[in-house]
């Protein structure tokens, strides 16, 4: 059994002794701890907090821990069910409230869950914040309410569609060119919430045909739930067989989205925001950013347009908070995240969704046509398993020592650029490993880069 606690959440397996995985008891805890960490920052009397889960089997039983924890530490819930993870994050600004927290543990398998823990503005706590409440988690410095002042529970399930209305009012989504390219679209949701959301939200856009492939929200994932080439093989001849202009793929949280190629190749996740900021730079050139993991074809594409591309650490929070900084006017992550701040900042794939179909039916173009037309790199993702004897900023320091007549980056572990390429080196904040992604015009010259980097590596273990 697992339990990992981090300034992001509290993610782990359900089962077990506590302390072992995520228990009911170890829910209590932190979700009492985050609680207090609201009371402590806010003067006002009465506190707000809105919850929202995917659709994974243990949902609802964590769902019950949460918002009983919530109410017994004297704070109000808005339970908004089963929700996206953006549709979470709009639910707390919109409702005002102090905070929220989303039940996913997003791509991981079935016996996973997970608390990710949002501010009052709807997005991911800071580093700072997120040491503040694991400290009162550790401490367990919390203080529960008395009878009088007990939290009370109000249940809103119509926030899917606010986020669809908030979509559909933005500017840049053209849902009359939508209309007029009578898409025919594939959907694989892994049979979570985006089983609900993705096939209304291209209703409400005028897409002409859904083809729904694990679409019922039961949790019950039909394949690994991360939307990897590997796992997309089904959708791929679902696409092909029905002669579908293109198909979708989201993780259990709809926070990463995937595309399908009208052949049944793959568009690329990485290529998923390359795509939306060609088209947003298009109509309102600007700064983009990305994480250091992410596809130099981002740079590319902006510097094509008179913009400044900048490089975050890897994380949603720092993708955001180099947004700010640098006034983007869109950015993400390579793993298909699409942050764009006109709706609001976080990863989101129904936004990107609307966005994509607008560009794609303005070119005119195929799906691969659209592809071809972006700059071609292909990344290498390779890992080395860590054990207790392992020092990996000694590791990270000598490699950063030994490559540095090339440009390094050690805003997030070590990123190397080479003329033809990049290597990218950092410990995993999920897992016991150190993450090695490298990228490249082609995927021999991007396992070259790699495996350079992990042979030096393994000398230094």
């Amino acid at each position: 059994m697992t339990l990992i606690k981090s300034i992001s959440g509290i993610r782990g397996t359900i089962g077990g002794k506590a302390g072992d995985g995520l228990s009911p008891l170890d829910t209590v805890k932190f979700v009492s701890a985050y609680a207090q960490w609201i009371i402590n920052n806010t003067k006002d009397k009465k506190r707000k907090v809105v919850v929202g889960r995917d659709a994974r089997i243990s949902g609802e039983m964590v769902n019950h821990v949460v918002v009983g924890t919530l109410m017994g530490m004297g704070i109000d819930v808005i339970d908004i069910g089963l929700a996206t993870t953006p549709t979470t994050e709009i639910a707390v600004t919109n409702e005002k409230a102090h905070g929220g927290i989303i039940l996913t543990a997003s791509h991981n398998p079935k016996q996973w869950n997970a608390l990710k823990l949002l501010n009052y503005k709807g997005e991911f706590l800071s580093a700072a914040d997120g040491e503040q409440i694991l400290d009162i988690a550790e401490k367990e410095n919390f203080n529960f309410s008395g009878v009088d002042e007990l939290g009370k529970v109000e249940i809103k399930t119509n926030y899917l569609g606010i986020h669809i209305q908030q979509i559909l009012d933005l500017p840049l989504v053209d849902v009359n060119a939508i209309k007029e390219a009578r898409f025919r679209i594939a959907v694989d949701a892994v049979n979570s919430v985006g089983g609900t959301a993705i096939p209304a939200l291209l209703k409400a856009l005028g897409v002409q045909e859904v083809i729904e492939l694990y679409c019922e929200p039961n949790g019950i994932f039909p394949h690994n739930p991360e939307p990897l080439p590997e796992h997309l093989t089904e959708i791929s001849k679902v696409v092909k067989n029905n002669k579908a202009h293109l198909g979708f793929v989201v993780d259990p949280d709809v926070d990463r989205l995937a595309i399908v190629n009208e052949d049944g190749t793959m568009f690329g996740e990485e290529y998923t925001l390359v795509a939306v900021a060609d088209y947003i730079l298009k109509n309102k050139p600007g700064n983009t950013v990305s994480n250091l993991s992410s596809t130099r074809a981002l740079r590319n594409v902006t510097e094509s347009y008179g913009g400044n591309y900048f490089a975050s650490a890897v994380g949603e929070v720092n993708v955001v908070e180099s947004m700010k900084k640098y006034n983007a006017v869109i950015g993400g992550e390579g793993n298909g995240g699409v942050i764009y701040p006109e709706i609001h900042y976080g990863r989101d794939a129904l936004v990107g969704i609307a966005l994509f179909l607008t560009h794609l039916a303005k070119t005119g173009k195929k799906c691969s046509q659209l592809r071809a037309q972006y700059p071609e790199y292909v990344i290498s993702k390779n890992k080395i398993e860590l054990t207790p004897q392992i020092n990996v900023d000694q590791i990270l320091e000598s490699v950063k020592s030994k490559f540095s007549d090339f440009q390094v980056v050690d805003i997030d572990g070590v990123k190397i650029e080479f003329e033809h390429g990049w290597v990218h080196l950092r410990k995993s904040n999920t897992e016991p490993i150190i993450r090695i992604y490298a990228e490249s015009k082609d995927m021999n010259s991007a396992n070259e880069l790699a495996g350079k980097i992990i042979s030096e590596i393994r000398k230094m273990i």
